[in-house]
Order: C-alpha cells, then structure tokens, then sequence
C-alpha cells in the first residue's frame, strides 16, 4: 500500500493539522453545530480558513456560543461592541450577517423545519463520495452548493453564495473531498454509512 498522505491544503500547521484529521469531512447533523459552521464560513469570505480557525473561540465567546435565540436580540450597541472585538473580523457586513443567519434560522424552525433535515436535503441526506486524486479536481461549487446557496438566501440568510456553501458542505461532511490518497478519506466514508 503505497504512503497514506493527508489533504496537501492543511499544511503542518498543528491546529489546521487537527482540524483537517477530526472534523472536516466529517458528517455532523447537530442544527446549532450546522448553524455555527455555516456563519464562519461565512465569515471566511476573502480570507483563509485558518484566520476563522484561529478567532473560532472568540467567536463562540462574542456571539454567545452561536446561540440563535440570543443573537437574534442583538441591537446597534451590540454591533457596535462586536466592531471593537479584536478577536472576531470586524466587518460590519460579516457581523450583521451572522444576525441576519439567526433570523434565518429562527424563521425556519418557526416553521417546523429542521435546520439539519433542511441542509442535509440537498445531498440526498446522505454525504456524496467523491474520489479525486488530485486537489485540482476538487470544485469550488457544484449544483448542489448552488441549490442550496439559493434557498439559504430565500430563507434570509446572508454570505451564503455557492463557494461559501460548497466548503461548508465538504467541512461538515456533505461531500467527502478528501481526496483518495488521504486516510481520513476512508474514515470519513466509513461514518457516513
């Protein structure tokens, strides 16, 4: 069996190193995990993932552990407390969008739907198995992202375009894109039977 070698995007930094080995690509169905994954991802928006990776705890501390209920409350002096927060990006279009989200989410289960079954809906319910080999096979959005981008938008969500939802899909196990040569491309399929 030839060398098993990680996904070359997460490099050797140690907290991308774990990050890559213990959560991404794996399926995770819980809604407020799903909720807090798709607003950092939004957040990611002209930056890199490990920047987001890095304020993921200030974060959770700064929009009380993304709890939708709470944020949804949140007023101008809010907003303007998160704009001073060094540990979050403080761009006013990415702080309101994460309450823009809460709305989004609220509104959706207000109307009996389940943000886990609704996300999930998109993939069959069942992650997609890609097998690349090479990181430029791996797509930046498919028709899948671009459904699902759509109808988050609709639902009063924000920073929700294709690219954005394609890597919050393959983050949360959505579509396994490690690619073949990569252990955790098995361990990811073998929990999403």
């Amino acid at each position: 069996m030839p060398d098993m070698e990680r996904c070359p995007w997460c490099g050797t930094d140690p907290l991308y190193v774990h990050y890559h080995d213990t959560v991404w690509g794996r399926p995770e169905y819980d809604d407020l995990a799903l909720f807090e994954k798709l607003c950092l991802d939004g957040q990611q928006a002209g930056l890199s993932w490990i920047t987001i990776l890095r304020k993921q705890g200030s974060y959770r501390e700064a929009y009380d552990h993304f709890n939708p209920e709470q944020i949804v409350h949140y007023d101008e002096s809010r907003i303007e407390d998160l704009l001073a927060n060094p540990g979050i990006i403080r761009n006013r279009l990415k702080v309101k969008s994460i309450i823009k989200n809460a709305r989004g989410f609220l509104a959706l289960r207000e109307q009996g739907i389940g943000f886990s079954d609704y996300l999930w809906s998109f993939v069959g319910s069942r992650p997609i198995q890609n097998r690349w080999h090479s990181i430029d096979q791996v797509p930046v959005t498919t028709p899948e992202s671009e459904a699902m981008s759509a109808a988050l938008k609709r639902a009063g969500f924000t920073f929700v375009g294709p690219t954005i939802v394609y890597a919050f899909m393959q983050a949360t196990g959505m579509v396994n894109d490690h690619l073949l040569h990569c252990p955790q491309h098995e361990a990811c399929r073998l929990l999403s039977n």
